[in-house]
């Protein structure tokens, strides 16, 4: 049996498009630092970004802390996730804990009838990034983790959507399913190499696994799409999110030298995308005009939809994450 086409869509850079970073705040818990649950002063990482009521909710990558952020006021509350091994809620190579982390990589909120639903997945790089937070729009405090190892192991299956190593890194909900994104950042592995990819799951299919992953399939993943993104200084652009907005599917991208889909590496800029009939992207600049060399791994459109926020992380535990705000031009 054949194996069913996935097209490869070249996503090229557009000069007449711009995106430049016109502010940049550092996020700081309005509440401090918290010894006894392991929160530090700042927020550490942003990973994703998702409109969720009237706040900004983002997710991190190595801290077990779901972030509500108020974007008149730019208050930052720090929801606690449960903790890691030592009932630790910080991870990173200094304390030699990373392998412990939830690793949330991608998020997206959707509205159903009883109100809104955000969800944050794990990026599905080891078996213990393999959870799916649920977090109900009515009380963000009375969240569910779930173990989602049946999903991740239909998503690493599919190799057109996984290549050599699965990294999800970006989620949107649009009409009737969830669209994920797969970083291309893995090693090669055997005969498989990494791939920037996009995938469909059907909402209602895949609400009904979440309710009672033991007893029920995920459903298949659909409409799988692998894209080359291009280069940016050098080095391979990979996805790290995406947000649907009135004029398509915007998405983030960043070059950065990556060893495997685990480990970090230098990174030399990021950009902003979109999707549809004329794919195309630019490199982030700063408003002096030189390339903004943050690593962009969050975005989500604001009240005026020629401006987004994004968030930036500087892979480094002892500096904040930043929340930027992004000034779009051209034709978009």
């Amino acid at each position: 049996m054949s194996k069913p086409f996935v097209p490869l869509i070249r996503i090229l850079r557009d000069p007449d498009l711009r995106a430049t970073v016109v502010r940049s705040l550092p996020l700081f818990y309005r509440e401090g630092a918290d010894p006894a649950l392991d929160r530090p002063l700042h927020v550490r990482a942003g990973s994703s970004l998702s409109w969720f009521g009237d706040r900004l909710a983002l997710v991190q990558d190595d801290a077990n802390f779901l972030v509500l952020i108020d974007p008149q006021s730019f208050a930052v509350e720090a929801i606690p996730l449960p903790p890691g091994e030592g009932g630790l809620r910080q991870f990173d190579d200094q304390r030699g804990n990373k392998r412990f982390k939830l690793d949330l990589e991608a998020c997206t909120t959707v509205p159903t009838p009883d109100g809104e639903i955000f969800l944050a997945f794990g990026s599905g790089s080891t078996a213990r990034r393999e959870q799916i937070l649920m977090v109900p729009g009515s009380d963000p405090n009375r969240f569910t983790l779930q173990p989602a190892a049946a999903l991740y192991a239909h998503l690493r299956a599919c190799t057109a959507f996984s290549g050599s190593e699965l990294n999800l890194e970006g989620a949107i909900f649009q009409a009737d399913h969830i669209r994920l994104f797969n970083r291309g950042n893995g090693a090669p592995q055997d005969t498989l190499l990494p791939v920037n990819a996009t995938g469909d799951l059907h909402w209602e299919a895949f609400a009904s696994y979440l309710e009672t992953p033991e007893h029920c399939q995920p459903p298949a993943l659909q409409n799988i799409c692998q894209y080359d993104l291009g280069q940016l200084d050098g080095l391979a652009l990979t996805f790290t999110d995406a947000t649907v907005t009135p004029r398509g599917i915007l998405f983030s991208t960043a070059a950065e030298d990556s060893p495997d889909a685990t480990r970090d590496g230098v990174v030399s800029g990021s950009a902003i995308g979109i999707l549809g009939d004329r794919p195309r992207w630019i490199e982030l600049r700063t408003p002096d005009g030189a390339l903004f060399l943050g690593k962009v791994e969050g975005l989500c459109l604001m009240p005026d939809i020629h401006r987004l926020w994004v968030v930036v992380d500087a892979d480094d535990p002892t500096l904040p994450c930043e929340l930027c705000e992004v000034e779009l031009e051209g034709d978009w």
